[in-house]
């Protein structure tokens, strides 16, 4: 199956799918001015790859912030491969100081009926490049 590869612009994710790769990945920001026809080709490889999915499927969503109409697709997405007749494992990474993207994954979890791994990630500190950990 051809991979889907999307590099992250300011407003986009960075979007790696691919099926020889440990994990599904949507990280960074998710703002795109339509949202819908952004997210069409990752669900039109989504479908493609539910005719013939891994044992497992392992989903990472890492990402800084999304807007409304991209939580509509990631909610989407998510249900989509709840659908799946394998398993499937969520990482939701958030930053240490991120309760709203905490929270958001929670959210998630709590709509699709999901297994979420919630992921701390280390915060690091533009001034003076410091990471923080708890």
């Amino acid at each position: 199956m051809t991979p889907f590869i999307h590099n992250g612009t300011e407003d986009t994710p960075t979007v790696k799918l691919d099926t020889s790769a440990p994990e599904l990945l949507i990280a960074e920001r998710s703002l795109p001015e339509d949202a819908h026809e952004f997210y069409k080709p990752i669900f039109e490889w989504l479908e493609d790859y539910a005719k013939n999915p891994n044992e497992k499927t392992v989903f990472r969503f890492e990402l800084e912030y999304f807007n409304t109409s991209s939580a509509k697709q990631l909610s989407k997405i998510l249900l989509f491969l709840k659908s799946l007749d394998k398993e499937v494992e969520i990482i939701w990474c958030y930053q240490l100081d991120d309760i709203d993207m905490f929270n958001s994954g929670k959210r998630f979890e709590k709509l699709t009926g999901l297994n979420f791994s919630m992921v701390s990630i280390p915060v690091i500190d533009d001034d003076d490049f410091t990471i923080i950990t708890d």
